[in-house]
C-alpha cells in the first residue's frame, strides 16, 4: 500500500481533535483530509471527503459517535471506524458498530501505532478476489470483549439464548445468533453440521456412522460426540476429504 491514509478527526473539544491531529501528523502515511466538531458535521464531511478512517469520539450533543458511525456504516464508501473517547463504558457497544478500535483519553502512542498498522493492514489492496479473512472474533461477555483466536475456536453450539463458543482452554457465551457468527466465520473453515452447531473443520478428529443416516463428530481435545444432521453429511464429507 503506497497511498496515503486519509483521516477525519471529530470532537466537539477543540483541544482534543488539536492534540489527535498532532499525534495522526507523526506518521508519514496518515493525511488528515478534515475535522468536525459535531457529530452532524462529521457526516457531512465523511460524504464529501470520503475518508479511509474516522477517528471519533462518542460523547457529542445532539448526534453523539454512536449514531454517526451508524449513519457512516450506510455510506457508498464505508471508512473505518476508531472511537476515540474518555469513557471506556461504551466499549462492547463500539464493536456492536463495527469499529475497528477504541482509543481511550489520554491517548497512548504506542496503542496508536498499533491502532494505525491495523488501519494499514485493512486497506491493504486484496491481491485476489476473495474476501479478506478475519483472524479474531470479539465476544463480549461479563462487560469484558475477549477476542477470540480464530484457529483455537473447535466449535459453536446455541443453547436457548445463550451461544457457546468452544476453545481447548475455556467456553465462551455470548448472545450472538448462530446465524451471525456463521456470517463472520464465512470465510474461514467452519461449517454447519446441524442447525444448533457450527464446527471448525481444521479440528475434527472423528466421523462415525450414528443411526438414519446421521453420524456423530468428535473434535480435538474434546470428549463429547456432536451429532451431525444427515442433510449436511454428504457435503461435510466432500469438505474433510478434499
Amino acid at each position: 500500500m503506497t497511498e496515503m491514509i486519509r483521516a477525519l478527526v471529530v470532537d466537539d473539544e477543540r483541544y482534543a481533535r488539536e492534540e489527535m491531529i498532532y499525534l495522526l501528523e507523526q506518521f508519514e502515511r496518515v493525511k488528515i483530509v478534515g475535522e468536525a466538531d459535531s457529530g452532524e458535521l462529521a457526516i457531512i464531511k465523511a460524504m464529501q471527503l470520503q475518508p479511509d478512517v474516522v477517528f471519533l469520539d462518542i460523547e457529542m450533543p445532539k448526534v453523539d459517535g454512536m449514531e454517526v458511525a451508524r449513519t457512516l456504516g450506510s455510506l457508498k464508501k464505508v471508512p473505518l471506524v476508531v472511537f476515540a473517547t474518555a469513557y471506556p463504558q461504551f466499549a462492547a457497544e463500539a464493536f456492536r458498530v463495527h469499529a475497528i478500535d477504541y482509543l481511550l483519553k489520554p491517548y497512548d502512542e504506542e496503542q496508536l501505532r498499533q491502532t494505525i498498522a491495523r488501519v494499514e493492514q485493512l486497506l491493504q489492496p486484496k491481491t485476489d478476489a476473495s474476501p479478506k479473512r478475519i483472524d479474531r472474533l470479539p465476544v463480549e461477555m461479563e462487560g469484558e470483549i475477549h477476542y477470540i483466536p480464530i484457529g483455537d475456536i473447535l466449535y459453536v453450539h446455541r443453547e436457548e439464548n445463550w451461544t457457546k463458543i468452544v476453545t481447548p482452554t475455556r467456553d465462551y457465551e455470548t448472545r450472538m445468533t448462530l446465524k451471525e457468527l456463521e456470517n463472520r466465520l464465512t470465510y474461514s473453515s467452519f461449517f454447519r453440521i446441524h442447525k444448533s452447531i457450527l464446527v471448525n473443520l481444521v479440528h475434527v478428529s472423528s466421523l462415525t456412522p450414528w443411526f438414519n443416516g446421521a453420524y456423530q463428530l468428535e473434535v480435538d481435545q474434546r470428549p463429547e460426540k456432536l451429532s451431525v444432521s444427515r442433510n449436511y453429511v454428504k457435503e461435510l464429507r466432500q469438505r474433510l476429504e478434499g
